[in-house]
């Protein structure tokens, strides 16, 4: 059984190696007795590479750099995807009891022993992914580490399993390394830095004032554990997990004022972004609670609770992500307020986190004028709870009224800019004709072969992941180590071949990024890609879907089918999944054959029309393959649904660091060059009609006498 699941390729040898799973796993005697040895990690070993599921681990011997990937770049969806009703099934078939909750299935843990169980139902089921977690022992896995658990009780006919039987992987010495650095890190900043109760008076109200917190008390503070590191002059948000309670990491808020007296705060996590899950005021609720207030940041959690008195939690990583690992702590509450900050951005989170938490038990409060953060509110003397009693259920009908859409609209048209989408900083013009980048938004985008298509979206989407934009990656024409490197030349602005010494600088960097990656290549199911689009907006909150490109996705299968009919189909497809996901999805066409000397059109996408009448914005990358002087490529937007502006502008490509940009005075000399000749074009008209005027008037006089006719010619000539 277990050597199946080995076999099968389960994830649960990579969990080890996986930031986002707390518990550490060891081998068990069971386990060992099945793995090959040549997969057990020994240092007097020579180098070893094991392929499990498309990734490559080398365990390298002492004095050898160790290479690693981390699991989350990737995104695979299971080989059967699981379904709710599959799960239900399996343990109804085992005889065992679930309570059916909002997010998750709830069963006894089978991890803990009988005597200490008192029916309490402290393992959780994801209904979307079946993965599962055990609150008391903190174990995690996947659904068939968790059917494979069941079968060795039935079969041993045991009450429990130890926590430590599922299959592990032991981690590098780098990896190790790493992990006991920012454990050290994280005590050190936590013992040196100092609780609000002892700073002096006027020292604490100076660092309130800095943060604009001055209406929290310093109760609420220290009712919070919130301290301050004085070296860099930040507050520091300690997070307590496990059993036992102990201290996981902290998170360290910077505080900066501008010109215009606004504040912009720097943020700073221990152990990093992608490995720190902390529901910040999570120790403060107890089991009795059933109403918490979910807020976007720590600040706006002190103030809540300071201003209500209701369990108030902050999500880890803002409006930009809420991780599937964390719904089973949010399983006890029967409401939940999802008041995520005051502006359009955290509006259009609240509604996707929804959906993660169960529709019919959340609550929104929508951003506007009186509705702001809740650390603006608390500093403007608002009303908390009537602000969380004018929330609206997340839950909505099939039929709705203008009175319902009508704060929608005005927010709207009160936040402009931030309904725009986000803005890119590499390309002003982009910015200039769409406005931003917007959630739920198909764009086709298409050019001629070899134009540098793939280049151009990678640093597009790169400007935008730059930004915070959970981004995946879909391509099925190249493979993604090729990808990656072109994506990480253009991050870092130059050629690293020539500068391997500054490699792991920028792939550190670079691994930051909220990017991830399909593992598909070539021909692939449309069902199968919009099951792993699917799994992955779910699990990591993807906001943009880049495929690229669609004919190689479709292949060569069913030639006896209609190939448009079946492309018709597949962009519908994605043009339902945008909408529905409120995901963006970036679609690579290849156009049809044109004559070289031709520029691209809208008509010419491969296939019906459909593309382009199911797209948000089509945009075109136009080539001059009969020039070769700089400034050949421009990219033309000949399709803008947000507000109809079209238009076209140059590119350059800059080899070294495989960029494109706008020419600084590209604008103005295409202005000088097309006025120059109008106006030169105009006086020659004006002197042929003054010619033409004085022939006619002469035209007379000269036919009677031909000498005075043929000497007028010859002086104009």
């Amino acid at each position: 059984m277990w050597r199946r699941l080995l076999l099968r390729g389960t994830t649960s040898l990579l969990q080890a190696t996986d930031p986002r799973f707390l518990h550490k796993r060891e081998l068990s005697s069971l386990c060992v007795r099945l793995v090959p040895q040549r997969f057990i990690y020994r240092h007097h070993v020579v180098p070893v590479c094991t392929k499990l599921l498309g990734r490559d681990f080398f365990v390298a011997s002492s004095g050898t750099r160790a290479y690693k990937k981390d699991a989350k770049s990737t995104v695979e969806f299971p080989v059967s995807p699981i379904t709710v009703t599959d799960i239900k099934q399996y343990l109804r078939s085992k005889e065992i009891p679930f309570n059916d909750g909002y997010s998750c299935l709830h069963i006894q843990s089978i991890f803990v022993e009988p005597s200490t169980k008192k029916d309490c139902f402290s393992l959780f089921i994801d209904k979307t992914t079946g993965q599962f977690l055990c609150k008391d022992t903190l174990v995690e896995g996947s659904w068939e580490d968790l059917q494979d658990c069941l079968e060795v009780m039935q079969k041993d006919e045991q009450d429990s399993l130890s926590p430590h039987v599922l299959l592990g992987y032991p981690e590098s010495v780098e990896e190790q390394e790493e992990r006991e650095r920012e454990l050290r890190e994280v005590q050190r900043i936590w013992t040196s830095s100092v609780p609000f109760a002892d700073l002096p008076e006027d020292e604490a109200q100076l660092i309130k004032t800095m943060f604009q917190i001055t209406k929290i008390s310093n109760a609420t503070l220290k009712k919070f554990n919130v301290r301050l590191f004085k070296p860099t002059k930040s507050l520091v948000f300690p997070w307590f997990g496990g059993p036992d309670s102990t201290l996981k990491g902290v998170k360290l808020l910077s505080a900066q004022s501008s010109d215009d007296e606004k504040v912009t705060y720097t943020e700073a996590a221990l152990p990093k972004s992608n490995s720190y899950y902390n529901l910040f005021g999570l120790p403060l609720v107890s089991r009795m609670d059933s109403e918490v207030v979910l807020t976007g940041s720590e600040l706006d959690t002190l103030a809540v609770s300071q201003a209500t008195g209701l369990p108030s939690v902050a999500l880890p990583r803002g409006v930009s992500c809420l991780p599937p690992i964390l719904l089973p702590y949010l399983e006890q509450f029967k409401r939940v307020t999802l008041w995520l900050g005051g502006d359009i951005r955290s509006w259009e989170a609240s509604k996707i986190f929804s959906r993660k938490l169960g529709l019919r038990r959340c609550s929104l409060v929508r951003p506007g004028e009186y509705r702001p953060c809740p650390v603006e509110a608390l500093a403007l003397g608002k009303n908390f709870n009537n602000i969380i009693k004018s929330s609206i259920p997340a839950a909505h009908k099939s039929i709705v009224s203008f009175k319902q859409l009508r704060e929608d609209v005005y927010g709207e048209l009160l936040n402009t800019e931030q309904v725009a989408g986000v803005k890119w900083t590499r390309f002003p013009e982009l910015n200039r004709i769409l406005k931003g980048h917007r959630k739920g938004e198909l764009t086709v985008f298409t050019g001629p072969t070899g134009s540098g298509k793939t280049t151009f979206i990678s640093e597009v989407t790169l400007d935008l992941c730059m930004q915070g934009v959970n981004t995946l990656w879909g391509s099925f024409e190249i493979n993604n180590v090729r990808l990656a490197k072109i994506m990480l030349t253009q991050f870092a602005m130059q050629r690293l071949e020539e500068n391997l010494e500054q490699y792991d600088f920028w792939a550190d960097k670079f691994e930051e990024l909220p990017l991830y990656f399909m593992t598909f290549h070539g021909q692939q199911n449309i069902k199968t890609v919009l099951d792993t689009m699917q799994h992955a907006v779910y699990l990591y909150d993807i906001n943009h879907v880049v495929i690229d490109n669609l004919q190689f996705m479709m292949g060569q299968e069913n030639l006896s089918v209609d190939k448009f009919a079946v492309q018709d189909h597949i962009i519908g497809a994605f043009r339902k999944f945008a909408t529905n996901s409120c995901c963006h999805v970036t679609l690579i066409i290849h156009p049809r054959k044109e004559e070289d000397d031709r520029e691209l059109q809208t008509a010419s996408i491969f296939g019906s029309a459909k593309a382009s009448q199911e797209a948000d914005n089509v945009l075109i990358l136009q080539e001059k393959k009969l020039v070769t002087c700089p400034g050949r490529r421009s990219l033309q937007v000949t399709k803008n649904r947000f507000d109809g502006d079209v238009g076209i502008f140059p590119l350059d490509f800059i080899k070294a660091s495989l960029t494109f940009s706008t020419p600084i005075k590209g604008k103005h000399k295409l202005r000088k060059v097309t006025t120059k000749p109008e106006n030169e074009e105009a006086e020659q008209v004006e002197e042929v009609k003054k010619e033409k005027a004085a022939k006619t008037v002469k035209t007379p006089r000269t036919s009677k006498s031909t000498g005075n006719g043929n000497e007028s010619v010859q002086k104009k000539k």
